[in-house]
């Protein structure tokens, strides 16, 4: 086990935030992550954490998952101080962080998020999961999958994917890794794009929209200007920035505030009889 002191990291909230769908609490503060075909396996108390990994696995992937090197207090140190909204939001998920996530993953991930929640949506990726990914162990001898490469769904039939849930989803799914896979869609090049230009591309997938493609230039790409609205951003707007939310004053970190804005919504706006408070 490896041992780190990360100030702004909650994993409770990190996992329950909507940007990841393979993060899973396995005991009370222990959580097992799966990304690609690396699994992790995290204890949190506080501020002190434990990375099931070693050092330079650490260093040199879940770091830049758990984007670390970043400081998220110099975020919520600019918050307007009488924007009493966004400052609640922001103490409340107080240790979310925007992970740097597969692309193909985030793609095939957000694509299947349309006209869905959270909970099914996992229930969704597991599912293509267990049926087209690889088969790996743990460090516990555990079976997990992979997830799988655009490869191993280029070549289903269009609702072939209906069997693991995606309903009308599963064409879009196929019709992406087809793409990747002919070579029109270059994944690659799009990773080295800036963000309009990102966005203007991942927009020209079948049944990729302004929200979908938002969500994977953010969670995948990093591109923290960018900012998706979906039912609960667009009630939090028609609330509170009826003139529209200051993107000038957030400049280049737009998409954390809509993490915090999201997540605020989502388990204490919803549930406002009674106040969630942050783990630690």
């Amino acid at each position: 086990m490896l041992a780190k002191t990360i100030q702004d990291f909650n994993l409770s909230q990190i996992c329950r935030s909507g940007q990841c769908f393979r993060m899973h609490e396995r005991e009370k503060g222990i959580y097992t992550v799966i990304s690609g075909s690396r699994y992790l396996e995290v204890r949190q108390k506080g501020e002190e954490c434990l990375f099931d990994c070693s050092e330079a696995e650490f260093r040199e992937y879940w770091k830049g998952y758990f984007d670390l090197e970043n400081d998220y207090s110099r975020y919520k140190l600019q918050i307007n101080p009488n924007d009493k909204y966004l400052t609640e939001a922001a103490a409340f998920g107080c240790g979310i962080r925007i992970l740097r996530q597969d692309l193909w993953e985030m793609l095939v991930s957000f694509i299947i998020s349309q006209q869905n929640h959270i909970g099914r949506i996992k229930g969704c990726i597991e599912n293509i999961c267990r049926q087209y990914g690889e088969e790996c162990r743990n460090s516990r001898k555990e079976t997990y999958f992979a997830f799988p490469q655009p490869e191993a769904l280029a070549g289903l039939a269009e609702d072939a994917l209906k069997e693991c849930n995606l309903g009308y989803r599963s064409k879009y799914v196929v019709r992406a890794a087809a793409s990747v896979v002919s070579g029109e869609t270059d994944l690659e090049m799009i990773g080295r794009m800036p963000y309009r230009k990102a966005r203007e591309e991942l927009l020209k997938l079948f049944g990729v929209g302004e929200k979908v493609a938002d969500c994977i230039c953010l969670f995948a790409l990093h591109h923290l200007q960018a900012f998706p609205i979906d039912t609960h951003i667009r009630q939090a707007m028609q609330n509170h920035y009826r003139r529209g939310f200051p993107n000038r004053r957030y400049r280049g970190y737009q998409g954390v505030m809509q993490q915090y804005i999201f997540y605020y919504e989502l388990f204490y706006r919803q549930n406002n009889k009674e106040k969630i408070l942050p783990d630690f």
